[in-house]
């Protein structure tokens, strides 16, 4: 299942990384191949400057090896080995009325000292950060989502929706990171469910990203934007960058398993304000955004 995952996410790199670069019509991917020394490595791919992208990296790594001490202590062991492979992707736009994207898909193996499996699951699912609000693209958004987890099952969709909304919430803030998607977590077998069936959904949503977020940049990519637009962006990047920091079990992973920062750093925007006290106008589209944010809402 490991290596069959891992192949899977390196195609989707490529997949995604081609369509990306179509959109932008100027810049291109730099990759970037990393080791890491206790096991494994990966491949970064970081567009920088572009036509329509800013800043934004598709990742795929696999990491192996021992058991870090932090990871011991969480899962209540004194010893073993561990595999985890997985792509994240943050794609941070130019022009304000464009969303951030994130999504993540990974796989994670714990083995006993004879190197048998002892646990293993997926985990993943993907976010929209707007600055400006269009309902259309929260609810196309969504609606590829929940399509996404119909064909498999017809719980996932509530269920991994709700968990996302509680998962990028910024708890200082009392506010979410953005307006959702998809987010799930230690997909195991069950009686119901087996790995393969579990490998089938993961890659279902995966396979789907593309079609969730490019008609929304294609549609919003050439609307003009002024100086007071981009502030609130890098305004808002601020409470992204809070979140990532603050709350990320992903960075925090990373971190904790001696990760390659620049990699796991990749995920925060190239421009960001920390303005003392902002508040929007009452009734301005950006204080429609924040109402919005105050509070989960059904958008498929």
């Amino acid at each position: 299942m490991k290596n069959k995952f891992y192949n899977y996410i390196e195609n989707l790199q490529d997949t995604i990384t081609s369509k990306i670069e179509e959109v932008d019509a100027g810049a291109k991917f730099k990759e970037d191949l990393w080791t890491r020394n206790e096991g494994g490595g990966g491949r970064t791919r970081v567009i920088e400057n572009g036509n329509v992208f800013e800043k934004g990296g598709v990742n795929i790594s696999k990491v192996f090896g021992e058991l870090p001490e932090a990871l011991r202590k969480q899962f209540g062991v004194t010893e073993g080995n561990f595999f985890a492979c997985g792509l994240s992707l943050v794609l941070h736009p130019t022009n304000p009325f464009v969303p951030t994207v994130h999504a993540n898909w990974r796989y994670f193996e714990m083995y006993d000292s004879e190197g048998n499996i002892v646990t293993q699951w997926f985990g993943g699912g993907q976010d929209l950060t707007p600055y400006y609000l269009f309902d259309e693209d929260a609810t196309l958004f969504h609606t590829v989502c929940k399509s996404a987890c119909d064909k498999h099952n017809s719980e996932f969709y509530p269920k991994f929706k709700e968990t996302c909304d509680n998962y990028f919430w910024n708890k200082h803030r009392n506010e979410a990171r953005g307006i959702g998607g998809l987010f799930f977590d230690y997909l195991k077998e069950t009686e119901e469910f087996t790995m393969q069936d579990r490998y089938n959904f993961v890659t279902e949503v995966g396979d789907s990203f593309l079609e969730s977020y490019v008609p929304i940049v294609e549609k919003r990519k050439e609307i003009s934007f002024t100086k007071q637009h981009k502030d609130w962006q890098e305004v808002r990047r601020g409470r992204y960058v809070e979140f990532n920091l603050v709350h990320d079990r992903g960075t925090l992973f990373g971190l904790k398993t001696n990760g390659r920062i620049e990699s796991i750093l990749m995920s925060l925007p190239p421009t960001v304000q920390w303005i003392y006290n902002h508040h929007p106008e009452e009734n301005s589209e950006e204080n429609k955004l924040l109402k919005v944010l105050a509070k989960p809402k059904n958008w498929a």
